[in-house]
């Protein structure tokens, strides 16, 4: 039997096929898990749709996750849908583009509020609504994205590098919190992927041919494998994981200088 058979899993983060949320949706479609979407305006709404219809989607619904309004219609619809919900998936993370370039400490504090709303309170936002429709399912697995450079300093990430750290923290507390519910709360600590939004970030392709080079495993990961991670971590092989940081960056971060 798939490693997800019946379960059901709501995603926010698909923004078009190269997303990392896009390749962890079919990781968790190709085990059996019925799938939700959510989409950030009317400019991604035709392409997610697309790739929903693809996976026999049965719910594609607007979401924007500083409106709570928004969240409560969605998990509103969620429930009518299904009843229940087994797996959340957060990958959300925005933060302006001037952050990237100025330095660091110029950063405003409009841009500093706009980055950690979207990119690290929207998991509590999210996973409080997700929690009531898990307790119906006996438990289920809430999964979030992060990059190393919470913990380590990278040119140029600055704000994010924030949001990332504060999102860490939040999987530890709300794994915590919600470990006697049931749910399961971990992320995925990505290498440099290429997604379309990671390559605006300046100096990126710099970050990722530097990791090819001196990585462990010399080599740059793919949204596949950040997908396979999250298969495991969303399905029963992860029963006793939680409030864990999954590292998937060919050994990366392991690194206290390169040759």
């Amino acid at each position: 039997m798939p490693l997800l058979e019946g379960r059901r899993g709501l995603i926010f983060g698909v923004a078009n096929r190269r997303s990392i949320a896009w390749a962890i949706a079919q990781a968790l479609a190709a085990e059996g898990a019925e799938l939700a979407f959510t989409f950030q305006g009317e400019r991604l709404e035709q392409g997610v749709r697309e790739l929903a219809a693809t996976v026999g989607s049965p719910l594609v619904v607007p979401a924007d996750v500083t409106s709570d309004a928004d969240l409560d219609r969605v998990f509103e619809a969620v429930d009518q849908t299904w009843g229940g919900l087994d797996i959340l998936i957060h990958s959300v993370a925005f933060a302006p583009p001037q952050t990237f370039e100025q330095p660091f400490v110029a950063t405003t504090r409009d841009d500093f509020k706009l980055a950690l709303d979207i990119s690290a309170y929207s998991l509590i936002a999210l996973t409080h609504r997700a929690a009531t429709l898990m307790d119906r399912a006996g438990g289920g697995a809430v999964l979030t994205m992060t990059f190393n450079a919470s913990q380590r300093t990278y040119p140029n990430y600055n704000i994010m590098a924030v949001a990332k750290a504060a999102l860490e923290a939040e999987v530890r507390y709300l794994a915590f919190e919600l470990g006697s519910r049931g749910i399961r709360v971990n992320a995925i600590s990505a290498g440099p992927v290429r997604t379309l939004a990671a390559r605006s970030i300046t100096g990126f392709t710099v970050m990722e041919e530097h990791t090819e080079k001196n990585a462990p495993l010399r080599r740059n990961i793919t949204a596949e494998d950040v997908g396979n991670a999250a298969k495991y971590l969303c399905s029963p092989l992860a029963q006793n994981v939680t409030g864990q940081i999954l590292l998937v960056d060919a050994g990366y971060s392991i690194l206290g200088m390169s040759l």
